[in-house]
């Protein structure tokens, strides 16, 4: 690990231990590479584009500086669940994977994809959505060891004009799969119950990653999804019974609608038929990426969220979190 900390903190199926300490032995030189791009920014230039991109791209790493303090301080912090430092790249807009408990000997493991604009500067606050999921847990079945791991080792579209394509998706399948296959390959004793949970543009990477590779899980949970890249749960390449998806009544991810779609939408209405053909709508359940698979048709099981809008399915009143939570459990 001393030898080569950077080949071991992001080699998959190594122990999340020795994964762990490779990584924070780079902590100090990743901190040094965000510094000295931050250096290089400060110089202004004269008024015009090249000083409003500039100011841009300085924002953006100081927040990531903001957001690798935050994470090394959780690193740091005493008590349980311990973080383990699975992978950390301060490169473009940022890159980290983060275990709560140990993935290795936990019985339930719990991997999250977060969506569009996450990078570096958020990985804090997405890994409190993890640790909500595992804190509910926890809850429901005390003593049972379980661990949850912040997934975000791709580039999250950071525009809507880029979310609008499935190809950020579709290039972190490949990664995704692997992390899967090495989780179960290090795994202590007998297998764990794996669950990949994706929210929003992530659960696009997620159905991607499945229909494509393949996922080592056990089951899968979309929550706030704009589709998933499928038109039917059995596209997933999954157990049946272990497709899950939450969508909030007062989601807004509910209106992503292909533009064709829209179109045609707003053709009908202005037609006296207009309702009654809506009704019968083939298409009534399409979204952005295909099919919602909160949708009946789509095949897979549903459970409830409160309205808590497209961000709140961690919220501690909603009934999705405890949803997420007897997945990931088997329950």
């Amino acid at each position: 690990v001393g030898r080569e900390p950077d080949r071991i903190g992001r080699l998959d199926g190594v122990p999340a231990a020795a994964r762990d300490q490779a990584n924070r032995l780079l902590l100090g030189d990743r901190r040094e590479q965000l510094l000295v791009r931050r250096l290089a920014l400060l110089r202004p230039l004269p008024a015009g584009p090249l000083e409003a991109s500039r100011r841009v791209r300085l924002a953006g790493v100081e927040a990531a500086l903001r957001g690798l303090n935050r994470l090394s301080e959780r690193l740091a912090a005493p008590g349980l669940p311990r973080a383990y430092l699975l992978g950390l790249d301060p490169r473009g807009d940022g890159r980290a994977v983060v275990a709560l408990g140990n993935p290795d000997r936990s019985a339930a493991v719990l991997t999250y994809v977060p969506g569009m604009t996450s990078d570096l500067a958020d990985a804090p606050d997405e890994l409190g959505r993890a640790a909500r999921v595992l804190q509910r847990c926890a809850a429901l079945g005390p003593g049972e060891e379980a661990a949850a791991v912040l997934w975000l080792d791709y580039d999250a579209p950071d525009f809507l004009t880029e979310a609008a394509g499935p190809r950020q998706a579709e290039d972190a399948g490949p990664a995704l799969h692997r992390f899967q296959e090495g989780l179960r390959a290090a795994h202590e004793g007998s297998p764990a119950r794996q669950t990949v949970l994706g929210h929003s543009y992530g659960s696009l990477v997620v159905g991607a990653a499945a229909r494509d590779h393949g996922l080592s899980a056990d089951a899968l949970v979309f929550v706030g999804s704009p589709g998933v890249g499928v038109d039917h749960a059995t596209e997933l390449r999954m157990r049946a019974g272990e497709v899950w998806s939450s969508t909030a009544p007062d989601d807004v991810i509910r209106l992503a609608r292909p533009p064709d779609e829209l179109a045609r939408r707003a053709l009908l209405a202005g037609t006296p038929l207009g309702p009654a053909l809506a009704v019968l709508d083939p298409h009534a359940e399409r979204l952005w990426f295909g099919a919602d698979p909160s949708a009946p048709g789509f095949g897979g099981r549903r459970f409830p969220s409160a309205p808590h809008g497209h961000t709140g399915y961690w919220d501690p009143d909603n009934p999705a979190l405890d949803g997420m939570a007897r997945i990931v459990l088997g329950r």
